[in-house]
């Protein structure tokens, strides 16, 4: 039976025992298989295609090349111009109040909507207290979870511990402003509060910060739900980053007597510095642009009458929240503009200190560890 096809010589099909047959140039295999009278047949099959110009590949190649080329450069001009516009909108927007009030918007406590009387004091000092107290309380125990994952804890519990650490993540932060505010705050008041100011109370200079009456709200509070947010983030890099120290290191140095801790702090950490710096950018900059679970435990008031963590205060985030909707168009929309203008700065130079120090652990990886 003879079979013509497109870009194909005539080719045979032949149902007998194996042999060979050349036809038209081209070999052809037919092999028998199996038991008596059992025949499989098998064909290959040489197509004629045509040559193809390398000329013409090449300059196929050449204009994919080009075209991936201006298309990933556009895409990154396009993120250059939206952060441009940004910045040009928000000052644009704040340009009444920079006008107003200047550099002493940075330093004036003074919050008076109907006197058009602005200033950044308050809320960016609950910014950064409440995101200081969130870096303080969620980096050690964010350490601990990572260690304790990828060092002590057992096969069984790894995987399902784990996956709950990283739901955390996923829960609503409005959610934990709820919480926060309706189950944490009481018992926040109630016992660990009066506990705090009964002994770091009484130290000098520190006693400030637990000075005053347990309102359960309050700055410190804030700080506290800042830290379970963002504890899941940081844990998870640190978990990530320390798992892929190469074994071999750490067993090197468990088979010269090294504990645990020394394995971590003299292996791990050297090796994984970067991702563990990143890790806790990472929470602080969560920490900072933290909206709605703020909100419902920081107080929301614009006074600043001592250093006290337990009192109620405000920050850039829950200023714009409440304000933002019910401010007159003019001066203290202006001021709420400029508001989310510092917080945009805040955040740069957050993440420029981060660059910068991660040059540095760069330049010094060559150091010996101490």
């Amino acid at each position: 039976m003879r079979i013509r096809g497109a870009y194909q010589r005539p080719y045979f099909i032949f149902k007998s025992t194996a042999r060979t047959v050349r036809c038209d140039r081209e070999t052809m295999s037919l092999e028998a298989v199996g038991a008596v009278g059992q025949r499989i047949i098998e064909l290959d099959v040489m197509k004629n295609t045509p040559p193809e110009d390398p000329a013409a590949n090449a300059r196929r190649s050449q204009l994919k090349d080009r075209l991936f080329f201006y298309v990933v450069r556009g895409l990154a001009v396009l993120t250059l111009l939206t952060l441009f516009g940004i910045i040009v909108s928000l000052v644009v927007a704040s340009w009444p109040s920079l006008q107003k009030f200047g550099l002493s918007f940075l330093w004036t406590s003074d919050w008076n909507a109907p006197a058009e009387k602005f200033g950044a004091l308050i809320p960016i000092y609950g910014t950064l207290v409440s995101s200081l107290i969130a870096l303080v309380i969620a980096v050690p125990v964010s350490f601990g979870i990572a260690l304790f994952l990828t060092e002590l804890s057992p096969a069984w519990l790894r995987r399902p511990l784990g996956t709950a650490i990283e739901l955390l993540a996923a829960i609503p932060s409005i959610v934990y402003g709820m919480w926060g505010l309706l189950v944490f705050a009481p018992l926040f008041a109630k016992y660990v509060q009066p506990a705090l100011a009964a002994t770091f109370g009484r130290l000098p200079l520190v006693g400030e910060l637990f000075a005053g009456p347990p309102l359960g709200i309050g700055l410190l509070t804030a700080g506290v739900i800042l830290a379970i947010m963002i504890i899941p983030f940081i844990a998870a890099v640190m978990r990530d980053v320390f798992e892929v120290t190469p074994p071999l290191l750490k067993e090197s140095a468990y088979g010269i007597g090294a504990t645990t801790w020394e394995v971590v702090w003299k292996i791990v950490l050297p090796y994984t510095k970067v991702g563990v710096v990143g890790g806790i950018m990472l929470g602080l900059g969560r920490a900072l642009g933290e909206t709605m679970a703020v909100t419902f435990v920081i107080g929301n008031t614009n006074l600043l009458n001592s250093v006290s963590l337990f009192s109620p205060g405000n920050s850039i985030t829950s200023a714009l929240a409440n304000e933002f909707s019910e401010a007159d168009p003019g001066l203290h929309s202006a001021a709420l503009m400029e508001l989310a203008l510092i917080l945009f700065l805040i955040t740069f130079l957050v993440l420029a200190f981060s660059k910068l120090l991660l040059a540095k652990l760069k330049i010094n990886e060559g150091s010996p560890v101490g």
